[in-house]
């Protein structure tokens, strides 16, 4: 999809998001993303009082979550 001003496109294409929008586009709590800020697992920047999670972050911290593996019933 084109958009055709940077405000138009989502915080989470435009290079960081907040936790809220963080959270909403990974259908995680905010419970689960500060706590995985704390372990180390995501990482955040800090902006004035705003905690923000760049997209790149974001990213990175999908790609290292466990792939969920299923074991077929044996006939």
């Amino acid at each position: 999809m084109k958009y055709s001003t940077d405000q138009e496109r989502p915080r989470y294409l435009r290079g960081a998001m907040t936790i809220v929008e963080f959270c909403a586009r990974y259908s995680v709590g905010k419970t689960l993303a500060y706590e995985e800020i704390k372990r180390g697992r995501l990482s955040a920047v800090k902006c004035g009082g705003r905690t923000l999670i760049r997209a790149r972050d974001a990213e990175a911290w999908l790609a290292r979550l466990p792939a969920v593996t299923t074991t077929e019933p044996q006939t």
